[in-house]
């Protein structure tokens, strides 16, 4: 049985608290094509990153910045509190894909890389980031996109071994 506050913040057994739950968390997601293979030329980029936008709209989240290069994509995103970032990225990526294929035949191959990397950030750093995310073209003939992974990772002091980051 479940259990509510008093308006004297004691316990009441029997009730159950109907509050609404509120979420304000920003993410920065980044996936690569697989093998990091440089699929998404600048035919592609603009119409992908579109459409990968309103996917994340679909899930009831905000696309807030989309951006990338040949071989992969950064989303700052926020989701609903009842959209899991892996269900929602299982979603992005199938969906884009399947969207890939269906509208351009000729890009068959055009796959995801399994696995992504999510980031939280802070809403002071909105706009830093979503800068970055715009600046990805000028920012990758300084920096591969495996150097620029690696930096997210460790920066974020996520445990990882490199054996198993780039399959």
């Amino acid at each position: 049985m479940g259990f509510s506050v008093s308006d004297r913040g004691e316990p009441r057994q029997g009730r159950k608290n109907n509050g609404h739950t509120f979420s304000e968390v920003l993410c920065h997601v980044i996936f690569s094509t697989k093998g990091r293979a440089a699929l998404i030329d600048d035919e592609l980029r603009p119409r992908l990153h579109s459409y990968v936008g309103g996917i994340i709209r679909e899930l009831g989240g905000t696309a807030i910045a989309v951006g990338g290069t040949a071989d992969h994509v950064h989303v700052l995103l926020r989701l609903p509190p009842s959209v899991s970032m892996s269900d929602a990225m299982r979603v992005v990526k199938t969906n884009s894909s399947r969207w890939v294929h269906e509208t351009s035949p000729n890009r068959r191959s055009f796959a995801w890389q399994t696995g992504y990397g999510a980031f939280s950030v802070s809403e002071s750093n909105r706009q830093t980031v979503c800068d970055y995310i715009g600046n990805q073209e000028d920012h990758h003939r300084r920096t591969s996109f495996q150097e620029e992974y690696l930096a997210f990772l460790q920066r974020h002091g996520v445990d990882y071994d490199e054996r198993f980051v780039f399959d």
